[in-house]
């Protein structure tokens, strides 16, 4: 199943990654509160909300069911649909049981026009990214029940091309069998995830790369961790229904 959005020319969606909350709303993390910061962010977004809002993992940094409850009270009374997919700090059972009304939707799929976003679930037993044989093929079924004239974007928590950073140590595990799947499928047209904190663009393999910059702190391109402390980011996708459109899919880096 997916969440199908309704006909129109073009879809605004948001991303945001990385966000890290504890149990406390004033607790703290790598230097700032992030509650306060996610707080600050949805409230300058609300009066002008998009068509959905995608949570790209890292939700919580003490595996709290309380930190995922005071995500869920911020976006209560927000009503374009909410998805998300797990990063390697989170508890998925505790997603499901915080996220379990709306806005929020557990499926993994969103359909808008030609486009079907897939958000994939790479969560293993380390912080590195996990995207067993089982998952793959899960992938595989999925893309294989879409129509020829179809294109697809990835959404995922982990990174699949190495950063040159000590985010490197916590890349995807089983990158070189997503890119696999990606190059034997051409209406496979971009990846987006979280993970590194840290806003990038790259086109690779013809198939274009973003990374999410965080709504806590930002990492540092650096040998050794390194956070930097700001105002919260995200990143908003404009998506053309038509996906064969001049400039069918354009992003930009905001802050809050």
């Amino acid at each position: 199943m997916a969440v199908v959005l309704a006909s129109q020319d073009s879809y605004r969606l948001l991303q945001i990654s990385d966000c890290h909350l504890v149990s406390e709303p004033d607790g703290w993390f790598c230097g700032v509160q992030p509650y306060r910061q996610l707080q600050l962010l949805l409230s300058q977004l609300h009066a002008n909300q998009p068509d959905a809002l995608i949570l790209t993992g890292d939700l919580t940094q003490d595996h709290s069911l309380a930190s995922y409850q005071l995500i869920a009270e911020l976006l209560s009374d927000w009503s374009c649909p909410v998805v998300y997919l797990p990063g390697n700090h989170d508890d998925i059972a505790l997603m499901h049981q915080a996220f379990a009304s709306p806005p929020f939707s557990a499926q993994t799929e969103l359909s808008l026009g030609d486009w079907r976003l897939c958000l994939l679930n790479s969560k293993g037993p380390t912080p590195a990214g996990y995207f067993d044989s089982t998952r793959q093929r899960q992938l595989q079924r999925q893309l294989g029940v879409y129509p020829p004239d179809t294109a697809i974007w990835l959404f995922c928590h982990h990174h699949i091309s190495p950063m040159g950073s000590f985010i490197d140590e916590h890349i995807q595990l089983d990158a070189a069998a997503l890119w696999q799947i990606i190059g034997a499928d051409r209406r496979i047209k971009g990846f987006a995830h979280g993970h590194c904190h840290y806003a990038y663009a790259r086109l690779l393999h013809g198939v274009q790369l973003v990374g999410c910059p965080a709504s806590s702190v930002q990492f540092l391109l650096t040998a050794d961790y390194q956070s930097v402390a700001g105002r919260p980011g995200y990143i908003e996708w404009i998506f053309n229904a038509n996906a064969q459109a001049d400039n069918a899919v354009r992003w930009q880096f905001l802050e809050g």
